[in-house]
């Protein structure tokens, strides 16, 4: 199948509650759902634009990338870090219109030009307390973006598939808070690393594909945060 025909595939078994999360830290991102906030996230995957991948290697998908922003680093919660585009959905609002309308906000793309494969499995993103729906799409016909707020991203940009899937630029981040040792599933690459909710989501998305490769997960990343 196709890289769209696999992420399409994946959409139908989650909106079907058939797809199982095989990464622990997936699971195990919960808040009480009572009391959380709504968001969701835009993962919008598409054909690899005319900045090829750095890794040389032959992994699978080769034509592929993804969207991804740089928080602000001025800001409160999570500065600096890598994420989808998203935010919080508004009243009377769906999932998918706010994934949409808030990667318009951040990121200038057309909303017309994506295509919507479907949600994936709501995740807690327990230190702000929020429910989390990734909303799983397709850039059939990409636009361009940047960064339409500074106070909000620092940098917009498109990642290629293939440099997140080689084992080379795979990590464990690792973050000490309160005598504790907090790690995740992380992705070194073009200057930045991406950690956290996104790693865990993209790690997780990734092993259900099938499209991950074996990396060495004692390789330690320490984050200065």
């Amino acid at each position: 199948m196709s890289a769209r025909e696999d992420l399409l595939e994946l959409a139908r078994r989650a909106e079907s509650g058939s797809a199982a999360a095989p990464d622990p830290r997936w699971a195990a991102l919960t808040v009480d759902e009572e009391r959380a906030r709504k968001a969701a996230v835009l993962m919008l995957f598409g054909a690899l634009d005319d900045v090829p991948a750095t890794s040389g290697k032959p992994l699978a998908p080769a034509d592929l990338d993804v969207l991804l922003l740089e928080r602000a680093h001025t800001l409160g919660s999570h500065p600096g870090q890598v994420a989808f585009p998203g935010g919080s959905i508004d009243a009377n609002e769906t999932a998918v219109q706010a994934a949409l309308r808030e990667a318009v906000e951040e990121t200038g793309l057309e909303s017309d030009g994506v295509e919507v494969l479907g949600t994936l499995q709501q995740l807690g993103l327990a230190h702000s307390n929020f429910l989390v729906t990734p909303v799983l799409g397709w850039w059939r016909s990409p636009s361009p973006v940047r960064v339409v707020d500074y106070a909000e991203s620092s940098q917009v940009f498109r990642i290629p598939v293939r440099d997140l899937l080689d084992p080379d630029n795979r990590v464990m981040a690792t973050v000490h808070r309160a005598g504790r040792t907090f790690d995740s599933p992380a992705f070194t690459v073009n200057g930045v690393v991406v950690w956290g909710f996104t790693g865990i989501v993209l790690s997780g998305l990734f092993d259900q594909l099938g499209w991950s490769v074996p990396w060495d997960r004692n390789r330690l990343h320490p984050m200065g945060v």
